[in-house]
């Protein structure tokens, strides 16, 4: 009989809003029991500090110059993710928590240059929450020549068995960037990065209003596509790329946008969002009979109407089928941990690219 481990899953994503927490019950195979989820949210000083880092930091050598006032920031999240910890388990205490998995904060993702860099100080996490904590997911897989992303798949693998959708069947998840996991026939997973998802569309809200996203896509909804500068968008090399593929989000930036106004902006980015989702499903060997959307960008109405204009299949929010999208990543992160303490695979030549079935994370011990 397989040993059930209770685990905590950790995400802080490319919105760096915050800090998503899921507790899981699994034996890091299919069976899987979702325990609860709460969501945690940076303070706006954090925030601002957190992407002023990010911005600065282009490279190894940058990350080497604002080394003083990464191990700062890098505290003040580890001490966010402690918080976090402590209340979701204060809230579950008739559980014990045996592993926490702690993705950290990419602050530069660049495989192809050999690295992806998170912060986070798993030592710290782990004595404050006196709780092992497996960290650094990426690193093994990049080593062997994968690209350290997407890493949730075999956890969509596992959502999309329970589901039991007719195959070909796809989960994609909507975040900072849109992520693809595709299922086919004979259950055997692909998947990829597929372009920019919520962060450029985040990055112009804010800009340009006082709010951070754009609630229901409701902005993009008043405003008119620029054709020009979508097609310049769409004409970006990453799509020209073999899968599997990664993307960092600075990958893409606002520099053409300047021209237009809060409206055309929000439209023409998310219609960016949809055309990257369209072009990827294209390149698929058969078209999936039904997606599943997960992940912020699921609540952006322009998004997901024109989704369901331009791709022939069926589409449906992950939520109908009793998942919450805000979460899908964090108990992946829990499902990982499990499956990294286990010694079991976590990425796949058709998931990240790595040249074999690969272990990864590194434990820190409470």
């Amino acid at each position: 009989m397989n040993k059930y481990f209770y685990s905590l899953g950790l995400m802080s994503g490319t919105s760096m809003d915050g800090i998503d927490a899921s507790i899981i019950k699994s034996d890091g195979e299919q069976n899987v029991e979702i325990i609860d989820d709460i969501y945690l949210k940076y303070d706006d000083q954090l925030r601002l500090e957190l992407k002023n880092t990010i911005d600065s930091c282009l490279s190894k050598d940058d990350l080497k110059k604002s080394s003083n006032k990464i191990k700062d920031i890098e505290k003040k999240i580890t001490l966010n993710h402690a918080q976090i910890s402590k209340l979701i388990i204060e809230k579950n205490k008739n559980i014990k928590v045996d592993v926490i998995g702690f993705h950290g904060q990419t602050i530069l993702h660049r495989p192809e240059n050999g690295y992806s860099i998170q912060i986070g100080d798993s030592r710290l996490l782990a004595e404050l929450t006196n709780t092992n904590v497996i960290s650094n997911f990426r690193e093994n897989d990049i080593l062997n020549g994968g690209q350290g992303a997407p890493l949730a798949p075999i956890y969509h693998q596992v959502i999309l068995k329970k589901i039991k959708l007719k195959n070909p069947s796809a989960i994609i998840n909507i975040g900072g960037i849109s992520n693809i996991t595709y299922m086919n026939e004979n259950e055997e997973i692909n998947s990829f990065d597929m372009g920019p998802g919520n962060h450029l569309i985040d990055e112009w809200i804010k800009i340009n209003t006082k709010m951070d996203f754009d609630k229901d896509g409701l902005i993009a909804t008043k405003g008119q596509i620029n054709e020009k500068i979508l097609n310049e968008f769409l004409s970006n090399a990453f799509f020209k790329k073999k899968t599997p593929k990664s993307l960092d989000v600075r990958d893409f930036s606002l520099k053409n946008l300047h021209k237009l106004n809060i409206t055309d902006g929000s439209a023409t980015l998310s219609m960016l969002t949809v055309k990257s989702i369209g072009i990827s499903i294209n390149t698929l060997k058969n078209y999936p009979k039904t997606i599943l959307i997960s992940g912020g960008g699921r609540k952006n109405k322009f998004i997901i109407d024109n989704l369901k204009k331009i791709l022939k299949c069926k589409i449906n929010l992950i939520d109908e089928f009793s998942f919450n999208g805000d979460f899908i990543e964090s108990q992946a992160f829990a499902y990982l941990a499990i499956r990294s303490y286990l010694n079991k695979f976590i990425t796949f030549p058709n998931t990240t690219g790595v040249s074999k079935p690969c272990l990864g994370g590194n434990l820190f011990k409470s």
